[in-house]
């Protein structure tokens, strides 16, 4: 009960974000010529956009199909497609995306795939994902000046500070998955150190549970050297992955029939958008995406009209629709796949 509250609770600041972020964005703005333009767009390219979301949703759950077979664990595709819908709907209303793992994790346990190996297949995920937009990112920083230049101070700052984020996270989850021993040490002092200033106290078993994590770690860490192969598959699907939805915006670009900008040119700027929320403790970077994508977008679509309704259509369709069908997948898988309860599956964890 306690979790099913919080869940409506993070649900109803959804919403409530989302309210104050249409009010501020539309409240001194004509909405005629937004409406006007949203009209003209050929459903043909909403239905496009959909289909992009959908793959993209499927590309994790082949990436996670892919990872369990390395470890001899036989799991159908439509159970993978429902962890990944799983773990996007939870991601999505929750701060900083930390509701979606422990999501997949309670609904794979109920078909049977252990907690340690699926923690370890999700942490991989988490990892590839995290090291794409890495990736993207230093490729724009350092190739593509001329497309950052172009935007504005503040969306640079927030481009820069993401890229700076998840630097220091993949460098700091390579650093537990590669030199798992070293990293264990050094937590482990670290944690000693914080509790002789005061600044941390052993509630809950926290030192147990540090340790718990550290192992997973290690077994992340064997689990790479044994399935090198199967990584280097499974990043190349996120990269694509990633690509399908970025490319979300171009086919929302087009759907006005605008084209003086490439494919490649929009794409990279949804990216940078992307790369700059991702760290931030907002659900799906609410406010500050479509402020950034106000700011970023508008010399490309040209007027502000046709930026506001892009933006209303491009966050509707990977973002906003996503949690509609994501909420609908989850809620038929959590009709339809039986198991543990949610009680049994705490005291397994203790």
């Amino acid at each position: 009960m306690n979790k099913l509250k919080k869940n409506v609770l993070n649900i109803a600041f959804l919403i409530l974000l989302l309210a104050l972020t249409l009010w501020l964005i539309f409240r001194d703005e004509d909405l005629d010529p937004v409406l006007s333009a949203l009209k003209s767009v050929p459903v043909l390219y909403i239905i496009a956009g959909l289909i992009l979301v959908v793959l993209y949703v499927c590309g994790e759950s082949v990436i996670i199909k892919y990872l369990l077979s390395a470890v001899k664990i036989k799991a159908p595709l439509i159970n993978c497609i429902r962890y990944s819908f799983v773990g996007f709907f939870f991601s999505c209303i929750t701060p900083s995306a930390t509701g979606g793992q422990p999501a997949q994790i309670f609904y794979m346990k109920r078909q049977k795939i252990d907690i340690p190996t699926a923690t370890i297949i999700l942490m991989l995920v988490t990892i590839e994902y995290k090291f794409v937009l890495v990736f993207i990112g230093l490729l724009l920083a350092v190739f593509g000046q001329g497309l950052v230049q172009s935007m504005t101070v503040e969306a640079q700052f927030y481009l820069y500070l993401g890229l700076g984020l998840n630097v220091f996270c993949v460098t700091f989850m390579s650093l537990l998955v590669f030199l798992p021993d070293s990293a264990r040490f050094l937590i482990t002092k670290g944690f000693v150190f914080l509790q002789k200033l005061h600044l941390m106290k052993n509630k809950n078993n926290r030192m147990e549970r540090l340790q718990a994590s550290m192992d997973h770690y290690k077994r992340a860490s064997v689990f790479l050297r044994e399935n090198k192969l199967a990584i280097l598959h499974t990043t190349v699907i996120t990269f694509v992955q990633r690509i399908l939805l970025f490319f979300v915006t171009y086919v929302v670009y087009r759907s006005f029939g605008l084209n003086g900008y490439s494919a490649i040119t929009i794409t990279l700027l949804q990216a940078a958008i992307s790369i700059s929320v991702d760290m931030l403790p907002l659900p799906g970077g609410m406010g500050i995406s479509e402020r950034l994508f106000l700011q970023i977008f508008t010399p490309v679509f040209g007027t502000t009209a046709l930026t506001l309704s892009g933006m209303l259509m491009s966050r509707g369709i990977s973002y906003y629709m996503l949690i509609i069908i994501s909420g609908i997948v989850t809620c038929i898988t959590h009709m339809t796949v039986r198991g543990e309860t949610p009680d049994q599956l705490e005291e397994e964890k203790k």
